[in-house]
């Protein structure tokens, strides 16, 4: 019997055929179940990278403010400037296409470069100013509890994806975004015996009110690069990640920095080392372990936003949610209140029907792909 040709699954999310998860162009998904196991591997570093990062960059940026950091500017850089960590892939390695098939499928035309500047320029400012906002919260509040608010980030791009992206929402989808929302709305009861010390009534609604809107600018963030990945950038290939990443981020620490010195808080830096808590050195390596991990999680966000969608990004950020308060409750003695213990349980719970979803779609899509094996083989 004559060997069957790979069959190829051509999706095709312009026309909003997409629920939890799906490519962010026209992707194929080949039948050799190795080309989909290695798939899911990378989804799975993506996803541990992500988790990892983001639960790290949280607690050291927390740790800065709580042990003498003041710098709102300093907080945002560190989110933005450490994409110098990837540039060695250039070097390194070369370009591979992603999906073996994929040049089979669709020819793209490359996009002009002026259009790929001003999405870069656009990115990259969301990221900024979704630094800032959060360097805000991050001073004013607990950070388990910015943690839980940023569940609401789920809400914001499902809303941004159904308007950018023809994302379909299915029973399980909406349960989620429900649940999820309503878990960050109940941190609204939180008590003013969790605020930090010397944090004012002013200052802690003030935070409050960043992280809102900074869960929103981020929301909004992952469907534009869904968007991009999809109307823009086209091209199937880890180098397309990599060159978002590092293009957004630098554009980011452009802004960032204008901001920086704009705002002359660099004059106060060296007072600041010195009179951190724990010490000058520690001062340096919380700065550079904090740019890190940012980093880290920003380039797992794409390479998440390109293999699957803006939505399942989210998710994957919301499953972090129950590590990042139970670390702050041991580092920085944060009270888990029986307000946030609710808050938390209904964040997973959102997390387990969203992930359900994507179980389903994930069986379906391989009867799909079984089931034209079998005619092809006839």
């Amino acid at each position: 019997m004559a060997e069957a040709q790979p069959i190829q699954l051509l999706v095709n999310e312009s026309k909003g055929e997409n629920s939890s998860t799906g490519p962010v162009g026209q992707r194929t998904v080949s039948a050799p179940a190795q080309n989909y196991r290695i798939r899911w591997l990378r989804i799975a570093l993506y996803t541990i990278f992500g988790i990892g990062g983001q639960t790290t960059a949280a607690l050291l940026t927390r740790l800065y403010f709580e042990k003498g950091g003041t710098s709102k500017w300093v907080g945002t850089l560190v989110q933005v400037v450490g994409f110098p960590i990837l540039l060695p892939y250039y070097f390194i390695s070369q370009p591979k296409v992603i999906t073996p098939n994929s040049t089979a499928a669709v020819e793209t035309k490359p996009s002009s470069l002026l259009l790929l500047v001003c999405v870069y320029v656009y990115l990259g400012l969301l990221i900024a100013g979704n630094g800032y906002l959060y360097s805000v919260g991050f001073e004013y509040l607990p950070v388990s509890t910015v943690a839980l608010i940023s569940a609401s980030q789920l809400a914001f791009n499902a809303f941004f994806s159904y308007f950018l992206n023809s994302q379909k929402f299915t029973p399980f989808i909406i349960n989620s975004l429900l649940l999820l929302t309503i878990s960050s709305a109940l941190l609204v009861a939180n008590n003013s015996s969790e605020r930090p010390p010397g944090v004012s009534n002013g200052k802690y609604v003030l935070g409050f009110i960043c992280t809102i809107f900074g869960t929103a600018t981020y929301g909004l963030s992952l469907a534009s690069q869904q968007l991009a990945f999809r109307k823009v950038l086209k091209r199937q290939s880890f180098k397309v990640v990599i060159d978002l990443t590092i293009y957004q981020s630098l554009v980011a620490s452009i802004a960032t920095s204008i901001g920086f010195f704009a705002s002359r808080e660099w004059k106060g830096l060296k007072r600041e080392m010195e009179g951190y808590a724990l010490g000058n050195t520690s001062y340096v390596m919380t700065l550079v372990w904090t740019t890190v991990a940012w980093q880290v999680s920003i380039f797992a966000g794409v390479g998440l936003v390109f293999e699957l969608s803006a939505l399942f990004a989210n998710v994957i950020g919301a499953l972090g949610l129950p590590i990042v308060p139970i670390a702050a409750m041991i580092i920085f003695h944060d009270k888990i209140s029986g307000i946030k213990g609710i808050s938390m349980v209904l964040a997973i719970w959102g997390f387990i029907s969203y992930a359900y979803q994507q179980y389903l779609d994930d069986r379906k899509l391989n009867a799909e792909t079984k089931k034209k094996s079998e005619v092809s083989e006839v």
